[in-house]
């Protein structure tokens, strides 16, 4: 399994090579150094990059994502963090209703103290009308 590390390298070289430059440490040191004006990367730093040996600090991945026109996250996270988000927002919009969004909304301008006992009287809801809690399985029809 690759570790962190390694995929933000093949992130890196993806967008390298979309961008229209060669995945190499002496062109990626360029054109770095052409556009970042802290302390300049090395050619060993670059090259560890490439490889995965190591993942820059956020100042420079920035300034990679302007290169590279690219978002910062999609270098670090991939994609796929933001599919599984929109999978998981979909999901919640499409399970809830015009009411239970009033009730939700209702819920968040409560001041603190009163959100905590909303929030136990649920829980205690929640664990009384539970399966386990009855004792059977989740069956409430009634013959």
């Amino acid at each position: 399994m690759k570790n962190a590390k390694q995929l933000f390298a093949e992130r890196l070289r993806e967008a390298m090579i979309k961008a229209g430059l060669k995945p190499k440490p002496a062109v990626l040191e360029r054109a770095f150094n052409l556009r970042y004006f802290g302390k300049p990367v090395t050619l060993y730093g670059t090259r560890k990059w490439l490889l995965g040996e190591s993942v820059p600090p956020y100042d420079k991945i920035v300034v990679l994502a302007e290169m590279l026109n690219v978002p910062p996250e999609d270098l670090v996270f991939g994609l796929e963090i933001k599919q599984t988000i929109k999978k998981n927002r979909a999901r919640w919009d499409d399970g809830i209703g015009y009411q239970e969004r009033e009730i939700f909304e209702a819920f968040l301008a409560l001041p603190t103290p009163q959100r905590k006992v909303v929030r136990e009287v649920i829980e205690a809801f929640t664990k009384a009308f539970s399966p386990e809690a009855s004792g059977k399985k989740n069956d409430t029809t009634k013959k």
